[in-house]
Parts: C-alpha cells; sequence; structure tokens
C-alpha cells in the first residue's frame, strides 16, 4: 500500500475576505505530493538520486555523459573545504589499520584482500601530497533529480540514468524516505538538506566538474559565428564531414537566409562553387558584387533549360538514359498531374520514343547528341493515338501552345562555369515554383554529375518541394548521392510542418551532418524538439533567442552559435527591408 503525504492550498470560501498575497503565494504549487520513492508537484514527477562512490581514476569532464544525458535533468553539485591536519590525522588512522589489517592476514596465511591493498595504496599517496601542500582536501555532495510527466517515463528514464552513471563507475542510489529533501537540494537555492558528502582531493574534484563546453573550432573550414558557450568562435569545414549536407530551420526574419548567405561568401573565398535557387531575389546583391551570373527564369525569360537534358559523357557502367527517362518521370508528373498505371505506361514508351526519333538509345555513345524537346513529346503522344496518349497531349498542350509556351521551347542556353550562379523564381506565380525549382534542380544535378568539384547547393524555401511526393524524391535522392560528386547540399526552410510532416523531410535531415536551428515560432517548437531530441532548456532557447541566434549541430556536437559578420559582408547579405530602403535612397 502506498503511504504519502498531500499537501493542498486551501480553498477560499465564498464572501470570505482574501488574504494579501505574497511572492510565494503566487510561485506555489498548487498540489505536492510525496511518496517513497518520487515526488509529485501539479502533475509533473521528480526522482532524486544522490551518488554514493566514485571510479578510482577519472579523466577531465568525465561527467560529460551526464550533462550531455538524451533528458532534462536538475543536477547539484556541493563542495566543502576541510582543515588538512584534521584530515591528515584521520588519514594517518586509516592506514595503520589497514596496515594492521595486511599484517594480520600474512601472518595467518590468509591471501591479502585486493581492495584493502588498492585503498592503502590510495591513502599513502594521498598522505603524501597533503603533508607537501601539493593537494588540499574537500568533500563532495553531487545529486541527480529526474524530471519526467509520468510514472511510465519515470521508471524508464531512471533506469536510463542509472544505467550511465554505471558505465562511468558511479553507484547512484534512490534518496528513499527522503524525495522531499533530495529533490530541494537540487533546487538552485544552494540548500544541501541530505549532506550525503564523499572524500576528494583538489585533483579530483577539478575532474568532476561538468562545464567543459563543447567547441567547434578546427585549423581548416570557415567561420560560421562566435560560440555562445564561451565566446570561442566556430571554424568549421562541412566537407570534413561523412556528408556536407546541411539543413536550416528557422521562422521568418531570424537570419536563416543570412547565415546561407554569409556561408556562401565565405566558403567562395576557399574555391568552392556555389550554385543557388533563390524564390524571393535575396542573392542578387551578393551574386552582383562577387562577379556571379544571376539568371532571372520565367516564361520570358531568355534564359531556357531543357528537361531532356542529359549529362553528356559516355559512361558504360551507367544507364543514363535510363536514369533520365525516371528523372523526367518523375518531373513529369508534377507537370501533368496524378498519372494512373495505364498512363504512366504510355509516358514511359513515349519518353523512350522521343529519344529515339534523335537518334539516342541505350548505347552510351549516342548520349551525347543534341537531346530531344518538350514540343517533341507533345508530337509522339499525338502520334501514338491512344486514349490515354492523346489525355496526356491534351494536358501537355498549355506548355506547347497555351498560357505557359516559352518554358520548355527550347535548349539549355546556361553555362556553369561561373563560381557563383543563382536562379531567381521570384517572377513565376506561386504554382509554377514547385514546377521551376525541381526543374532548375534535375538541370543542375546532371551537369554536377558530368564534372566532380567541390560545389555547395543552395535551395531556399524548401518546403515548395516537399509539399509534392516526387519532388521530395528527387531532393532526397541529391541529398543521398550528394557525397559521391563532392557536393554539400543546403536546405533551407520556415515551414517547419510542412519540411517535418512527411518521412521524406525527416529523411533529408537524417541525411545532412550538420543543421542549424534558428530562432523558432511557439507552434513548431513540440515538433523540432521531437524530430531533433531538444532538451526543455534547448527549447526555451530556441524561442528566446534573438536574430542570428540559435543552435548548431555538427556530427555529434552541437553548440549556441551566434551568427557574426563584418560591416562589409553586412551590406552585401543584409535583407532587412529598412537598411535596403535607407541605402536606395541614400543613391
Amino acid at each position: 500500500m502506498n503511504i504519502f503525504s498531500k499537501f493542498k492550498k486551501p480553498k477560499v470560501q465564498e464572501n470570505q475576505t482574501l488574504p494579501q498575497l505574497t511572492l510565494e503565494d503566487v510561485i506555489a504549487p498548487g498540489e505536492i505530493e510525496v511518496d517513497f520513492n518520487y515526488l509529485r508537484v501539479d502533475g509533473r514527477l521528480f526522482r532524486t538520486y544522490f551518488v554514493s562512490s566514485y571510479p578510482r581514476f577519472v579523466q577531465p569532464n568525465w561527467l560529460e555523459p551526464l550533462i550531455s544525458f538524451d533528458h532534462s535533468l536538475l543536477v547539484s553539485m556541493f563542495v566543502y573545504p576541510s582543515q588538512s591536519q584534521g584530515v591528515l590525522d584521520e588519514l594517518k588512522r586509516k592506514i595503520a589499520e589497514m596496515e594492521a589489517t595486511i599484517q594480520t592476514d600474512l601472518e595467518r596465511g590468509r591471501p591479502l584482500d585486493p581492495a584493502v591493498a588498492v585503498a592503502l595504496e590510495d591513502a599513502r599517496g594521498l598522505q603524501d601530497q597533503l603533508v607537501r601542500g601539493v593537494e588540499r582536501f574537500f568533500q563532495l555532495s553531487l545529486y541527480i533529480s529526474v524530471p519526467a510527466s509520468s510514472i511510465e517515463e519515470l521508471n524508464n528514464t531512471s533506469k536510463l540514468i542509472e544505467s550511465t552513471l554505471a558505465s562511468l563507475s558511479i553507484t547512484a542510489k534512490q534518496t528513499t524516505l527522503q524525495m522531499e529533501d533530495g529533490f530541494k537540494s537540487t533546487l538552485p537555492q544552494g540548500t544541501d538538506l541530505l549532506n550525503l558528502t564523499h572524500n576528494m582531493d583538489t585533483t579530483s574534484l577539478a575532474t568532476t566538474f561538468p562545464f567543459a563546453s563543447s567547441e567547434l573550432t578546427a585549423n581548416e573550414g570557415i567561420m560560421y559565428g562566435i560560440n555562445e558557450h564561451n565566446d570561442s568562435l566556430i571554424l568549421f569545414d562541412r566537407f570534413s564531414l561523412e556528408n556536407a549536407n546541411s539543413c536550416i530551420f528557422a521562422k521568418s526574419g531570424s537570419g536563416k537566409s543570412y547565415l546561407v548567405k554569409l556561408e556562401a561568401l565565405r566558403s567562395l573565398m576557399f574555391g568552392t562553387e556555389i550554385i543557388a535557387i533563390d524564390p524571393e531575389q535575396e542573392y542578387l546583391m551578393l551574386a552582383q558584387a562577387v562577379g556571379g551570373e544571376y539568371i532571372n527564369f520565367s516564361s520570358s525569360s531568355p534564359v531556357k533549360i531543357n528537361p531532356f537534358d542529359m549529362a553528356g559523357i559516355v559512361n558504360p557502367e551507367e544507364n543514363e538514359l535510363g536514369r533520365k527517362i525516371l528523372s523526367l518521370t518523375s518531373f513529369l508528373r508534377i507537370v501533368l498531374g496524378n498519372l494512373n498505371a495505364q498512363e504512366g505506361a504510355v509516358l514511359d514508351r513515349a519518353l523512350k520514343l522521343t529519344y529515339q526519333l534523335k537518334g539516342i538509345t541505350d548505347d552510351p555513345k549516342t548520349q551525347t547528341k543534341t537531346p530531344p524537346l518538350m514540343e517533341d513529346l507533345y508530337k509522339v503522344l499525338i502520334g501514338m493515338e491512344e486514349g490515354a496518349a492523346m489525355e496526356l497531349s491534351a494536358r501537355l498542350e498549355r506548355f506547347i501552345k497555351g498560357s505557359l509556351t516559352g518554358i520548355f521551347s527550347a535548349q539549355s542556353n546556361i553555362d556553369l562555369s561561373n563560381s557563383f550562379t543563382v536562379f531567381s523564381v521570384r517572377d513565376l506565380p506561386d504554382q509554377l515554383r514547385p514546377l521551376a525549382i525541381h526543374m532548375i534542380l534535375d538541370y543542375v544535378w546532371t551537369k554536377i554529375r558530368s564534372k566532380l568539384k567541390k560545389r555547395i547547393l543552395i535551395v531556399d524555401e524548401a518546403w515548395y518541394l516537399m509539399r509534392n511526393r516526387d519532388s521530395a524524391d528527387f531532393l532526397v535522392d541529391i541529398a543521398k548521392r550528394a557525397r559521391k560528386y563532392y557536393l554539400g547540399l543546403t536546405t533551407v526552410t520556415q515551414d517547419v510542418e510542412d519540411f517535418l510532416g512527411s518521412e521524406r523531410g525527416k529523411e533529408i535531415i537524417s541525411n545532412s551532418s550538420i543543421q542549424v536551428l534558428l530562432k523558432q515560432a511557439p507552434a513548431s517548437i513540440d515538433l523540432l524538439a521531437h524530430v531533433f531530441n531538444l532538451s526543455e532548456g534547448e527549447q526555451r532557447l530556441l524561442l528566446s533567442e534573438g536574430i542570428g541566434e540559435g543552435i548548431f549541430f555538427a556530427g555529434n556536437t552541437h553548440v549556441a552559435i551566434r551568427v557574426v559578420a563584418s560591416a562589409k559582408e553586412h551590406k552585401l547579405i543584409t535583407t532587412n527591408p529598412q537598411e535596403i530602403f535607407a541605402r536606395i535612397n541614400k543613391q
């Protein structure tokens, strides 16, 4: 039978004069339940542990697994200095006792107790250090409270924390029957109500402090910002990880485009080629400043992209035509809408026939010829004289003869030789943006595969693609294969729900070695916390951070980041409308 005590705030009777409230009345919980092995505060459960024994040998920051534990914890440490003379007297007595024990065992022919022999060795070493003044003596108390929202979560997390501490050779026990005192001892009020101490010398105590912050300072790479934990520089080379992909999540106006453009500008200085897809013409000033090529893509633009383009390289080991037909099928599903099984089969035959009419077959030697156009596919569909083919040609007609004529009307005339190339889709209607972005990505991906070079491909507002399954599949395929072609894919989005609402979005995250979370909206924080396994403190940080501040994940390390730029860099990359307006008026 569970025995516990409950404390509740008294109810106020009708017509009763309310007493003057104090600060304690305002912040006090409505209900507290004290049980044998947990404490409940307004529906929130807590279980406290105290550390009863420590490992014999430790390294600096050896408590880091506790601080980085995959759950929010309340950890408190109390350090009490001791008088050296009293400690020396006690050590002298203990050493004499252990020496007597060993001598007695030898005289009686019993084997030596290894624990006693090790303890004697440690005591003599500590005695020598204390006598010479090299070490001082302290007592340490270490308490850990585990918060949870249910008894099941509390039990599961408790097992995990016990196993984590056991892996560090730490013995931790629950403060049974003293849960209230244990909980209070882990609150930030500096009160040790348990006084369960362990002896420590100066060196051991120094290694116990778990405040060695993570760093991302390397000898190569670019500067991303300032580490807010210790004000060190975050210098990092994304190409040094298992893949060079990154994804950035932030609400509008929190500095995500600012960070991406800053990274692009600094990477450009180290010989990395930059290709960006810009939905809002935010990269124009930067492209002009570095002598880049800015391509404003629209139906009336002289710049053309032919979705039928092939890599133009002869590779006997790869079925380039088959790969292109699969890619085109995904693209045409966006153009034509959903296809049933019969329409899909007809489209596959029509695509292969369209290439054959241009002399392009499965033979790699023929795949360097001039590719067909969308108009050629339209004519092939009409010539097939099948019901499904006529239906597909009718859907395609508006791109050949109708209001959208010009998008697929000519061979590609883009040269990706510039070290900084930006594709703008701002002047396209919203319903055509996903189509244009997919087509541009497919063209860029085809060209990237033809020549190995260090590149970064930036897809801003990636949620446009994630809304369509075929576009999402294509973006995931690029993320998975980018490493083979020395490419780093950067996906940027402010619409977290659209991006993370599907498994495809989560696949892009799992295939990105770098993730950056900047200031978030309250509506998105729960989803992000689930996907990125954020602690409560990290969630609060993302909700309260300023512009250009957040969390930078790189491999297994993550730090709080503050993005900084020089005055000249800031002038090129800022999207603050007030600053841009003021600059235009000056001119």
